[in-house]
């Protein structure tokens, strides 16, 4: 079974990391990452580029509007995601429990859909 644990760092607390925590935390999440893929839990994740680079669509009437930055603001900002293979949502969450980032935030794991097509 597939879930989608999303990374969401607290704002005000990662923006005090020194560089060099920053690099520090980044080499302990990639240990955890390859640990994780060797064992088969990770099927993918990526860390995201920071809120004010983002951009908010809606399309509302057919007509697809545009802005700069998250749609709001915020104390927490969605860092990055990770999606992994668990045989339920306790096996999810202690995986989950294992990413260094969250000793910076939360980490949310949510069941994923499998959808399959007909071509499939």
């Amino acid at each position: 079974m597939k879930f989608l644990c999303q990374v969401w760092f607290e704002t005000a607390e990662i923006m005090t990391l020194t560089e060099e925590e920053g690099r520090w935390l980044t080499q302990e999440s990639v240990d955890n990452d390859n640990r994780l893929r060797d064992s088969g839990h990770i099927v993918v994740a990526n860390a995201l580029r920071a809120p004010e680079t983002a951009r908010t669509v809606r399309v509302r009437k057919g007509e697809a509007t545009v802005t700069d930055g998250p749609f709001a603001e915020m104390k927490e900002h969605l860092g990055g995601f990770v999606l992994i293979e668990a045989k339920d949502i306790d096996e999810a969450t202690s995986i989950a429990a294992t990413f260094p980032v969250a000793r910076y935030g939360m980490i949310e794991v949510r069941a994923a859909y499998d959808i399959r097509f007909p071509n499939e």
